[in-house]
């Protein structure tokens, strides 16, 4: 019996075929997004009701959006969360989940690190000014020697510390559940939240999306920030309250900032108009190698989860 399969990411199998293969040679009859961007809940209500198997990007898949999908029974996230899905009607209709947590990792690690780096030395400013027509240079500040706060010590989290041994950093974590024996292998000083923020040059975040931390950081958590301190989100947007951030990034409350994730995408608010913010456009996982592995896994994980079913 032929399954059928709808693939939702933007962009499945762009750099690598075998994804897709795998698939295919398993006899699914696999459609693509024809929209090439996130869907909106309208449109998964109307491509998703004959489908039995769903690789599935970041779009909402509401209670709504599964109980209209009357064929599903499996939705493989291409992807480490899945707080886009309504679990609990998932679990109510038997609908597998799966996700791919390890394969993204190093991606979204080496990103965070690489707009630290772009903050403490202001690439990206430098780069806009010069293409203006200015020649103007701004001391920055050396990554070596900071201190180090990592909201969400899990798989991400854990690489940043790993990958950022050589610039001699101090690290103080905030976690639901600390791993004790890796803060002890890596010198980490676990802390409350407050205290972190006080203390920390860098604040970067690595936490999942649930209810619970709807803006974690807000106003009040801005506030005890170092005015010199960065914050960094490449986690989940509406981690940050983004009025308070624009807030405190205009009236320099705090030095800078770089967000890779917003509560709603494409983001088009106000931090656009700020020169002392980094803004990307959730490119976490967008490393060519990273991006196959994950498409792979996802396209393992599907056949899997159809296997007697």
């Amino acid at each position: 019996m032929t399954r059928k399969i709808f693939i939702s990411t933007s962009s499945f199998a762009q750099h690598d075929a075998s994804p897709l293969k795998l698939l295919k040679d398993a006899g699914m009859d696999v459609e693509v997004n024809p929209y090439r961007r996130t869907l909106t809940p309208e449109e998964c209500l109307n491509l998703y009701q004959d489908i039995d198997g769903l690789i599935a990007g970041t779009e909402a898949l509401t209670a709504e959006v599964l109980r209209s999908a009357r064929n599903l029974r499996v939705i493989s996230r291409c992807g480490a969360g899945a707080d886009s899905i309504d679990m609990e009607v998932a679990r109510e209709l038997g609908i597998k989940v799966f996700t791919t947590p390890d394969a993204p990792t190093q991606a979204v690690a080496e990103l965070t690190i690489g707009l630290m780096l772009d903050l403490l030395r202001g690439v990206s400013l430098e780069d806009r000014f010069i293409r203006a027509g200015m020649w103007q240079k701004n001391m920055g500040n050396l990554l070596s020697g900071k201190t180090l706060g990592i909201l969400g010590l899990g798989r991400i989290g854990r690489r940043v510390v790993e990958l950022t041994q050589p610039f001699n950093l101090k690290y103080i974590a905030w976690d639901i559940s600390p791993d004790r024996q890796f803060g002890d292998k890596y010198g980490i000083e676990f802390a409350g939240l407050d205290e972190l923020l006080t203390k920390a040059d860098i604040v970067t975040i690595h936490l999942p999306y649930v209810a619970e931390l709807k803006g974690i950081i807000g106003e009040r958590e801005l506030s005890l920030m170092k005015r010199d301190a960065f914050l960094l989100n490449t986690a989940r947007g509406g981690l940050v309250d983004e009025t308070a951030l624009y807030n405190a990034l205009k009236g320099r409350r705090i030095a800078g900032a770089a967000l890779d994730v917003f509560e709603q995408e494409p983001y088009a608010g106000r931090l656009k108009e700020l020169d002392n913010v980094i803004l990307t456009p959730h490119i976490g996982s967008y490393a060519k190698e990273a991006r196959v592995e994950m498409e792979v896994q996802a396209a393992k994980n599907l056949l899997e989860g159809l296997k007697g079913q």
